[in-house]
């Protein structure tokens, strides 16, 4: 396994991140906890979650599920960089959502409770909250950073502007302030590259992408292991819209001798600013399959190959004028 720095920290985080928005919903928990020792034995330190992660609104059952894993072995840990949410609606009050003072708060003292640890490493804002003034949120995660219960904050779904905007605000009260974010990245959706990657690299944050293969449809869905995958009504359509760009996907990756999954990983983790990508394994031969993705090397006729098939974004303003 690879290693790199989380944006502009000297923290060292896994070149794969687990995600595990499918634990309890989808993954039941006994097979969770066979994922996370998988990942954690391959060298995966990096995991992900959010406190609405579960199916059920307000119990945080993936955050559960996590702590009980931890607990069964304190030095795991130490061994792990966790990362989790805030934002999303945790219970029926008219402020138990959002990125409100108050339920910032709450939420972390909650998410600390399920996880059974002391400390959160990376506390992210799942979505902007622009009814919230910066100074009220970055007042909040500084009273967190003092008690010793979040170490470092990142976002998740913002826009360039969002980011430039938290960042100069976190500057002004002389903190850290962002150190990653969190978007939806992959070869079919490359939108980001035309501002938010390029606010990114400016302020220092790390990428850390979800939906790499984008629901499964750069995971091989014409022929091979994504044939499963092809179940979603989204896919279908997705795939029936853009056969013939698919098609041509499947081929490359058949003629460098790669699955159509492992190189949409190693592809993102080519491109500017990306730490991690996040990799939701259902279950446990998907992630015993996924890991070696890490190990490809693409050289830059393969990316520019890739390029042809899927076109960059364009960074702005270029993209939209002359």
């Amino acid at each position: 396994m690879d290693y790199t720095y989380l944006g502009k920290t000297g923290l060292q985080v896994s070149r794969l991140c687990l995600g595990t928005m499918n634990f309890g919903a989808v993954t039941p928990e006994k097979e969770a906890y066979q994922i996370m020792n998988e990942a954690l034995d391959s060298g995966i330190i990096f995991f992900d979650t959010a406190n609405t992660y579960g199916g059920k609104k307000g119990e945080g059952i993936t955050e559960k599920i996590i702590g009980k894993w931890l607990s069964q072995d304190r030095s795991r840990r130490n061994k792990i960089v966790l990362a989790t949410k805030v934002w999303g609606e945790m219970g029926h009050g008219i402020n138990d959502k959002h990125l409100s003072a108050y339920h910032i708060k709450k939420a972390c003292e909650d998410s600390l409770a399920r996880l059974k640890t002391d400390y959160i490493d990376l506390y992210q804002m799942h979505h902007v909250d622009r009814n919230t003034p910066w100074d009220e949120i970055w007042q909040a995660m500084e009273q967190l950073i003092t008690a010793g219960k979040i170490i470092y904050t990142g976002s998740s779904n913002f826009a360039g502007w969002d980011i430039a905007a938290a960042c100069e605000s976190a500057s002004k009260r002389n903190l850290l302030g962002l150190v990653s974010e969190q978007s939806k990245y992959n070869l079919f959706n490359r939108f980001i590259e035309r501002e938010v990657i390029p606010a990114c690299q400016y302020y220092g944050l790390g990428i850390i992408p979800w939906s790499p293969l984008e629901g499964g449809l750069l995971g091989g869905v014409i022929k091979g292991s994504g044939k499963k995958r092809r179940s979603s009504d989204e896919v279908k359509n997705k795939l029936e819209k853009n056969y013939s760009q698919i098609e041509k996907w499947e081929k490359f990756c058949k003629e460098i001798g790669e699955k159509p999954a492992d190189v949409a990983l190693i592809w993102l983790i080519n491109q500017t600013a990306v730490i991690a990508p996040i990799i939701g394994s259902r279950t446990l031969e998907q992630i015993k399959k996924t890991i070696r993705a890490v190990e490809i090397n693409l050289d830059e006729n393969m990316l520019q190959k890739i390029d042809e098939i899927f076109p960059p974004a364009g960074i702005a303003p270029q993209y939209y004028s002359w």
